[in-house]
């Protein structure tokens, strides 16, 4: 059976500002754990998530974008090329955003899976999933920024 975590949260900010801190590296960074985004930004280019560790430049998780619709759809795969799996694609996560607009806020869902295919699935579904919170830390922090810069701009 399919394992996937899903989590969604409604930012009160337009789409294209919620977009910008899904994919801007000075904005990432703020809220992915210090890491900031390298891409090319086109269907198939790498994406690597960069971040510093003991003052050197490391590249703790790496994929490639799958499908991207600005403002509406993001997806990629993933894989941390610092665990003892192999780096093949079957080893790889797909993560996608999603975005709408309800006439007065932005949803964003956020979906990862699927861990039922992968190697060490349970294990990797067990530490994302973060004791049933999943993705939620993550976008609290997203909604603040957004939400803190729409009421500043």
């Amino acid at each position: 059976m399919p394992k996937f975590i899903t989590n969604e949260i409604s930012i009160q900010a337009p789409m294209a500002e919620v977009w910008s801190m899904l994919i801007e590296p000075q904005n990432t960074k703020q809220y992915m754990f210090g890491c900031e985004t390298v891409s090319e930004w086109k269907i198939g280019s790498s994406l690597i998530w960069r971040g510093e560790h003991e003052g050197k430049s490391i590249d703790f998780v790496k994929g490639f974008i799958l499908e991207l619709k600005p403002t509406f759809t993001f997806s990629y795969s993933v894989f941390d090329p610092h665990s003892a799996m192999p780096d093949i694609p079957e080893n790889y996560l797909h993560v996608t955003y999603d975005l709408s607009w309800d006439g007065n806020s932005t949803l964003l869902k956020v979906t990862q899976g699927d861990y039922d295919t992968v190697a060490e699935g349970e294990r990797r579904y067990a530490e994302s999933n973060n004791n049933g919170l999943g993705w939620m830390p993550i976008l609290e922090h997203i909604k603040k920024l957004c939400e803190h810069r729409s009421v500043s701009v």
